[in-house]
């Protein structure tokens, strides 16, 4: 079972530590600006830091549980900020933010599961650096 968990834990921390080293360029900060976050460029450079170092805590599980929340935290702003699917008047553009809001939506809620997970089964899990910073019982 740990070894398995530690390949979950591995996959899903993949996604964002590969997105986060792309993260903070000009186009990406352009994109967001366009999309209407403000000071676009300090708001790439921190998201992509939060992504890089969630990826590593759940990937190494050094307080998994946090670094879970934190990609949650990500995910659910990054959906609102990003993909508003409903303010597109074009189908296919809207089309291509919905499927990208749910995308979000969903790692987001799989970050917190995940987050509840290293929480409560903490000290049990194998293949972990340190435990839960916030145990849940």
């Amino acid at each position: 079972m740990d070894v398995l968990v530690l390949i979950g834990r591995i996959l899903f921390a993949l996604l964002f530590a590969v997105s986060a080293v792309g993260h903070p360029t000009k186009t990406m900060a352009g994109y967001a600006a366009s999309r209407g976050v403000p000071m676009a460029t300090a708001a790439t450079l921190g998201s992509g830091f939060v992504m890089l170092v969630g990826a590593i805590s759940v990937g190494v599980g050094l307080w998994a549980d946090i670094g879970a929340l934190a990609l949650g935290a990500f995910c659910f702003s990054a959906a609102l900020l990003m993909h508003g699917f409903w303010a597109e008047k074009e189908p296919q553009a809207r089309q291509m933010e919905q499927v990208n809001f749910f995308k979000d939506t969903a790692l987001g809620g799989a970050a917190l599961v995940l987050f509840a997970f290293f929480a409560f089964a903490g000290h049990e899990l194998g293949l972990m650096v340190t435990g839960p910073l916030l145990p849940i019982s």
